[in-house]
């Protein structure tokens, strides 16, 4: 017969998944340094859920010259917003858990995996805003480059090597949504049981 509710094993990640999301608010969601000659020790610059922190000031100094526009706190909407859609994820993934039902899962899940779309979306948007919208009076202007920083990874930018990656409350993201998915997959797969 049919089953509506979950394994111990999945409400108990479940309830890990929750604590894990609640985590990520405090700490850096996503990191992008720079090393250039001029800055072996590199510069980085953490984002997190309601805030910038790191080197972005010096990093401000050094894009005005080429054009770009300096980052400001007060200019990311998603600060607002983005600690309370990890709450809000948090809770449902811990009322998933007490409700101990499947469909609950497959929602919590697909709105988990449209959130992360999205949020990746949005990053890749500012960045491409942030690289390609320059000053066209800037001091030094290369014609035809732009400095969209990598959304993951390492790109060459003049004479600075950028690299992008997630920090530990990107990882947690990242690992809330694997976790999500292999919980709903398993749990549509043993959807059905036979009765003793």
């Amino acid at each position: 017969m049919k089953t509506k509710s979950l394994k111990k094993i999945t409400r108990s990640l479940l309830i890990f998944c929750g604590i894990a999301l609640i985590v990520s608010i405090f700490v850096p969601l996503w990191s992008i340094y720079l090393v250039a000659p001029q800055y072996p020790e590199g510069l980085a610059m953490y984002l997190w859920s309601h805030k910038i922190s790191g080197d972005y000031e010096i990093i401000n100094g050094l894009n005005h010259y080429i054009g770009m526009k300096t980052i400001h706190e007060e200019d990311f909407w998603e600060f607002r917003v983005l600690p309370y859609i990890l709450a809000f994820f948090a809770l449902l993934a811990l009322l998933t858990a007490y409700l101990n039902k499947k469909s609950w899962l497959y929602v919590l899940t697909v709105l988990f995996m449209i959130f992360g779309v999205a949020f990746m979306v949005d990053f890749w948007l500012w960045e491409y805003d942030y690289g390609h919208n320059l000053d066209p009076q800037a001091a030094i202007q290369v014609p035809g480059m732009t400095y969209q920083p990598p959304l993951i990874g390492f790109k060459q930018l003049l004479n600075f090597e950028a690299y992008s990656w997630p920090n530990i409350g990107g990882g947690i993201m990242f690992g809330v949504a694997v976790i999500l998915v292999i919980l709903a997959f398993t749990e549509y797969r043993s959807r059905r049981t036979v009765a003793v």
